[in-house]
């Protein structure tokens, strides 16, 4: 996900997070650059690499990505509880339950972020 703070310093950061509704979900600390700029300047775009294969004897690559831009918040309630059950089906799937009790004994250290896309540009060579 990429940010801007109030003196427009670019700020680009990986994150885990999973895809739903037309939104993008993360979880993260209670603090931080991201949430910095964030609270600045609510508008962010966010990156996802696909599928990849390098073709070497072309001095080429079959890809697939896509940018999404969008406005991010934090949400709390119903939708931050359903976000962070989304993001363990899909990082942990095996563990549920265990996934279950670990998200209670952390409420109060994370914070969820929601970034509704207002548009997607994508491009691929396959």
């Amino acid at each position: 996900m990429s940010t801007v703070d109030n003196e427009y310093q670019p700020y680009g950061v990986p994150l885990s997070y999973v895809y739903k509704n037309n939104c993008i979900y993360f979880h993260c600390a209670l603090a931080g650059r991201k949430l910095d700029h964030i609270e600045c300047n609510s508008k962010v775009s966010f990156c996802v690499v696909g599928k990849t294969k390098v073709l070497p004897d072309m001095f080429a690559t079959e890809y697939e990505s896509a940018v999404a831009f969008g406005v991010a918040s934090e949400i709390f309630g119903a939708e931050r509880h359903d976000a962070l059950l989304w993001i363990l089906e899909k990082y942990c799937p095996e563990l549920i339950e265990e996934g279950k009790l670990y998200i209670e004994q952390k409420q109060k250290a994370i914070r969820v972020i929601r970034v509704e896309i207002h548009h997607i540009s994508g491009k691929a060579r396959r």
